[in-house]
């Protein structure tokens, strides 16, 4: 049996579906379209609308481009024209008064990636008793560009003025915005991380979840490289009036050239966070570190193996490595230090396996290590059969979510992964939201971690030798 429920918001009703006892409202606009005027501009408010608008579909999705080679045959992409884009979608119980509310953002290196991604749909929460909400923001160029004459981290405001329209609104969907928990993976990871940065938007995040997310921003300059470079190829000033007469097509086309050629040891800069004093005055890693926020947190065992193919890892020389361990300021004990953990690792993996611990897994550690306030740390580390992926970036997804039947989800996992861990991982998930209790201890001095597997048990974090000797 499926209705027409209708939700009552500050700028008009919505109309979505119900089934099964959860309705859905999709492509409810948080913020204006980001074009026009409004182009490279912080967000700006909704505008109202008369009558009941329609929920049933979602918005259109962020100007990028699906991914290619490798990766685009494992990650999925979904391209729904249109300029609203600013959106957000709502699975809730249908009977839910008071219920815990989970903001879900979508990671994609802060360049590609959709809520509208089948994976992400918030049945199973809904089933369980939360409010779940899941957004789009603005990405690449469009998000994260460096211009003079523009505000900074797009993107990052975007899901902050997100993060107030859930709390402000989520109460007609039957949330209770005092009990709401910001979620994200990879680059959805590191919103959260600048979410939980800003003193603003953090007063709103009762609990935080990140998921193999960088916690780290740059200087204006560093993080400006990748618009620098593509305004050059452009022959145009990296300012907002330049970039704003370039249709967003343009801007991906000179991307994708600006990327082609590149290689795991020298790939062209990618979109990260500025440190701005009125969008992130300062890291995450280092506010992370200070705040009481409840934190679940942790990474994979492989990151890398969807990053860098077998092809990619074999490629790299022993030459290739001490010039990436030069430029990443690696000491070379640690280096022989990782051979040593990892036997029998060609040097391609032990190359991966710096990579992954220098973007995540110490960055985490130090931050559980340093945290005030209860922090849950876990490791996924069940190996996919699927092209030796192994513990790979984003294989946690389908079970976090337990749709392993989802084609997303089989593409990293093959058909045969085990539901049993599916069912596990999302119960666990369903607990911190709702009681802040995941089911193992918390981090402390024991650095008690929860280790996804087959057969999940909880240990003493399993810390690489060496990661102690990685910058940062």
């Amino acid at each position: 049996m499926t209705s027409s429920p209708r939700a009552t918001l500050s700028s008009g009703v919505v109309r979505g579906t119900e089934t099964e006892g959860v309705a859905r409202y999709l492509g409810i606009p948080y913020a204006a379209a980001p074009f026009g005027e409004n182009r490279f501009r912080a967000p700006q408010p909704a505008p109202a609308w008369q009558g009941v608008r329609d929920a049933t579909r979602f918005g259109p999705t962020p100007p990028q481009l699906p991914y290619t080679g490798a990766i685009g045959e494992l990650l999925g992409s979904v391209r729904i024209g249109g300029d609203d884009i600013l959106t957000a979608n709502v699975w809730a119980p249908t009977e839910a008064a008071g219920a815990p509310v989970l903001l879900w953002i979508h990671g994609g290196a802060l360049e590609r990636g959709t809520a509208a991604l089948p994976l992400y749909d918030g049945t199973v929460f809904a089933n369980a008793g939360i409010v779940f909400v899941s957004i789009n923001y603005r990405l690449g160029s469009e998000g994260f560009s460096v211009l003079d004459g523009a505000p900074r981290n797009l993107g990052l405001r975007d899901a902050a003025a997100a993060l107030e329209w859930v709390h402000r609104e989520i109460a007609a969907f039957g949330g209770d915005p005092e009990r709401l928990t910001a979620m994200g993976e990879s680059a959805g990871g590191a919103i959260v991380a600048g979410l939980l940065a800003r003193d603003d938007s953090r007063a709103l995040i009762a609990r935080a979840v990140i998921e193999s997310g960088p916690l780290t921003a740059q200087s204006p300059k560093k993080a400006g490289r990748v618009t620098a470079q593509l305004a050059k190829r452009l022959g145009v000033t990296a300012d907002r009036d330049s970039f704003a007469v370039l249709s967003p097509e343009q801007l991906l086309d000179a991307r994708t050239a600006q990327s082609a050629g590149s290689s795991p040891l020298g790939g062209a800069p990618g979109f990260q966070f500025a440190i701005d004093p009125d969008s992130l005055p300062r890291s995450p890693h280092e506010v992370l570190a200070e705040v009481d926020t409840p934190l679940l947190i942790g990474s994979n065992t492989d990151e890398y193996r969807l990053w860098f193919p077998p092809e990619a890892l074999a490629g790299i020389s022993e030459l290739k490595l001490q010039a990436a361990r030069l430029l990443s300021r690696i000491p070379r004990r640690a280096v022989s230090e990782y051979r040593a953990a990892f036997p029998g690792a060609g040097t391609g993996e032990v190359f991966g396996q710096l990579v992954t611990d220098m973007m995540l897994r110490a960055p985490l550690s130090r931050v559980a290590a340093a945290r005030p306030a209860t922090t849950h740390v876990y490791e996924f580390a069940w190996p996919s059969p699927v092209r030796d992926l192994r513990a790979a970036h984003a294989l946690e997804l389908g079970f976090v979510f337990d749709r392993l039947g989802d084609e997303e989800a089989r593409r990293l996992a093959g058909p045969d992964a085990p539901r049993d861990l599916a069912t596990e991982m999302n119960a666990a998930w369903v607990g911190f939201v709702t009681d802040g209790d995941p089911g193992w201890p918390p981090y402390g001095p024991g650095r008690q971690t929860r280790l996804f597997d087959a057969v999940s048990s909880t240990v003493t974090q399993r810390r690489t030798a060496g990661m102690d000797l990685l910058p940062g």
